[in-house]
């Protein structure tokens, strides 16, 4: 992030150079906007679905698998299952209908109808029909939190109250059987998707994998299914810039009504305590603390109304 866009037309501030986080006791995490050895950003092949290249829409989805064609379902009307997901090109800016945050170009459907899904794991086979290509092979490591995030649009094609779509992370099974390690439920409502234009961020969080777990060790897998009842079929959900983490992290930074506000990122249920000091060399020991916070669903907002002009460094320390 730039300084004259991070600072928001404030004087800029060391925060805008650095933006630190401790993540276990006794541990530093090395300084810099981006995510630190201790919250590592996971490659995820086609991310943001830019691949293949389209012009206006595609079925193809590089990297990525659709769920088979379950056996109660009909393809009549010209309606077949393999176009129930894909691809489509963004609109110029100028368009009504253009998504303002649009990651790249290109975003994907998947229609709000049972069993509609796209998945990405270490063995998942996309639609060139090739062996595996084993380019997303990061696991499940013991000690480490893993955090989803993925942009939504709702409401697509006039989907009805009340549709639902599944977000997850799972591991394969000695069968080879998908399981689930976490999920997020969303609920297709208008006041949560208010408009057709803008991607919200929803995430799915896993806390920190113990020895012993039955995925630790295992690759990790990103599904995205329709978990819709049939009386509530029809439309589609719009989905976007695919990103994966692991270990807590801090995003976000903003001012808002005067305040420096930010995001934490980290394992669900844990409490952090949030330090301050003008210096990142600073020993530990003279770290102020600012607050304790109990990150209860994997994400808090930590807002600092005394930050000073001059700038400072933060960081979040997981506490026992």
């Amino acid at each position: 992030m730039s300084t004259s866009t991070a600072t928001a037309g404030r004087p800029p501030g060391k925060w805008t150079r650095a933006f630190c986080a401790a993540l276990a006791i006794g541990l530093l995490a090395s300084c810099g906007w981006s995510p630190t050895a201790l919250a590592q950003p996971i490659f995820v092949p086609n991310a943001s679905f830019e691949s293949p290249l389209i012009t206006y829409v595609g079925i193809s989805i590089d990297s990525w698998q659709k769920s088979p064609k379950p056996d109660g379902y009909v393809e009549s009307g010209g309606i077949f299952w393999d176009q129930l997901v894909g691809a489509f090109k963004n609109t110029p800016p100028i368009s009504g209908d253009h998504i303002d945050n649009c990651d790249g170009n290109q975003a994907i459907w998947l229609f709000a109808m049972p069993e509609v899904a796209v998945f990405q794991d270490y063995d998942s086979v996309d639609w060139h029909g090739l062996p595996p290509s084993h380019q997303f092979n990061a696991t499940f490591e013991v000690g480490k939190s893993y955090h989803l995030t993925v942009g939504v649009i709702g409401t697509g094609g006039g989907m009805l109250p009340g549709a639902t779509l599944a977000l997850n992370l799972y591991y394969r099974d000695v069968a080879s059987n998908q399981v689930a390690v976490a999920t997020t439920i969303l609920t297709n409502a208008p006041e949560v998707f208010s408009n057709n234009t803008h991607f919200i961020d929803f995430e799915v969080n896993v806390p920190v994998v113990q020895a012993g777990a039955p995925w630790a060790g295992q690759h990790i897998g990103i599904e995205f299914v329709s978990t819709v009842s049939t009386n509530l079929q029809g439309g589609y959900w719009d989905l976007d810039n695919v990103r994966l983490i692991a270990g807590t992290v801090l995003q976000q930074p903003q001012f808002t009504n005067g305040a420096f506000q930010f995001t934490l990122f980290g394992q669900p249920g844990a409490q952090f305590a949030i330090l301050a000091n003008e210096s990142v060399a600073a020993p530990l020991p003279n770290w102020t603390q600012l607050q304790i916070i109990t990150n209860v669903t994997g994400r808090a907002t930590f807002s600092d109304p005394n930050w000073p002009a001059s700038g400072r460094f933060y960081r979040a320390q997981q506490l026992p």
